[in-house]
């Protein structure tokens, strides 16, 4: 029987689900994800989850309620950890990004479907309008093999696309043209910058075009997104207020102080502080002119990709700035270090890690993105 790590974003029955979170510490759930689902009827088994920073919007499990996972002095993930055993892949929920930086810094491949291509179904919620059930594994083939068995319509999911959508991502087109944002390259650090150098001059030798462009509107996306992750996040977790389920303060007086001790105990910092950024964008004096202006700076982002997509494949750009980051980072860096992740999550659309870089595709290209890291790792060996 195939095994698969999922990471604790995804709800399982026999095993609790925490979201990285003392407020969720212990909770069992009566259901399972549908993805999970899916992937035990096609005859895979979980061998473990894995955990994952505070509601997954931190940089690489640095969140998480019971410390950050670190080795060798470095922050590391323990979804990567697990899949050096023998797991064909994870199946993990990309909040913020985490999932690609963890596979670039790893050197494993990830996938980042279209929105809407895999169902969100028992996974816990957190920006509801950009967050994906992603892959993780050790090769496109492993990452190809899952995605074909998670992707589908779900009627349970009000987000999920129709099977017909669903099945443009199993479609094959050649990569002739790959555009590099070059200016989401200039604050990298030297190892982050030489791998995309060597990835150009791997393309340039399949006689791959590679034009180096720049788009400040597309690096306009991390600003927008921590608005919209962190709005919604702040209504998603309203939900954990220390009375039906998840952790209760033992000292209050009235249901105010309830909600109020039990939340202040069982939420980490950098959660409180995207609660609180969020609050105050959806206040009336800041909706229109912050919240309405990021969902319309999303709707310009879209465009430009979709104008990028009329002359090229594929936008090349880094996963993060640096492959090593150290135990001591602030929590809100990842503000600022989703700047290479945010334009995938921002408008929904495919990303694929492969050798430490990410590759943004137009939507439903999942099978093209996949089709060539499977041919970028053939060569590669």
């Amino acid at each position: 029987m195939k095994k698969i790590i999922v990471d604790d974003m995804l709800l399982t029955k026999d095993l609790p689900t925490t979201a990285g979170s003392k407020m969720l510490e212990g909770y069992m759930s009566l259901f399972e994800a549908e993805a999970i689902s899916r992937l035990n009827g096609a005859g895979y088994t979980i061998s473990g989850k894995a955990e994952v920073g505070e509601f997954a919007i931190d940089l690489i499990c640095e969140t998480n309620y019971k410390g950050a996972f670190v080795k060798k002095g470095k922050l590391a993930s323990p979804v990567a950890e697990m899949l050096e055993g023998d797991a064909e892949a994870a199946v993990c929920m990309d909040v913020n990004g985490s999932v690609r930086r963890a596979a670039a810094q790893n050197s494993l491949v990830s996938i980042k479907p279209t929105y809407g291509t895999v169902s969100r179904f028992g996974t816990v919620p957190v920006a509801c309008s950009g967050e994906t059930v992603s892959v993780m594994a050790k090769s496109a083939d492993n990452c190809e093999a899952v995605l074909s068995i998670i992707a589908g319509h779900d009627d349970k999911d009000g987000t999920s696309l129709s099977d017909e959508d669903c099945a443009k991502a199993k479609e094959v087109s050649p990569m002739r043209r790959i555009a590099v944002l070059g200016n989401m390259l200039k604050d990298t650090d030297l190892a982050v910058a030489r791998k995309i150098e060597i990835f150009r001059e791997n393309l340039a030798a399949k006689g791959i075009e590679v034009c180096e462009i720049n788009s400040d509107v597309i690096a306009a996306s991390s600003a927008a997104w921590n608005v919209l992750m962190c709005a919604e996040l702040c209504n998603n977790v309203s939900r954990y207020d220390g009375v039906k389920y998840g952790y209760r303060a033992e000292n209050f007086s009235g249901i105010d102080e309830l909600y109020t001790n039990s939340r202040t105990e069982a939420f980490g910092e950098l959660l409180k502080c995207a609660i609180l950024f969020g609050s105050d964008t959806l206040s009336t004096e800041n909706y229109m002119k912050v919240y309405d202006k990021s969902l319309r700076v999303r709707r310009v982002v879209s465009e430009a990709f979709n104008a990028l997509f009329e002359q090229y494949d594929a936008v090349m750009m880094p996963a993060c700035s640096s492959f090593d980051y150290s135990e001591d980072i602030e929590d809100t860096a990842v503000f600022e270090e989703n700047y290479y992740t945010a334009p995938a999550s921002i408008t929904g659309l495919p990303a694929v890690v492969i050798d430490g870089v990410q590759l943004v595709g137009k939507a439903f290209s999942e099978g093209s993105l996949l089709a060539f890291a499977k041919e970028y790792e053939k060569e590669a060996k």
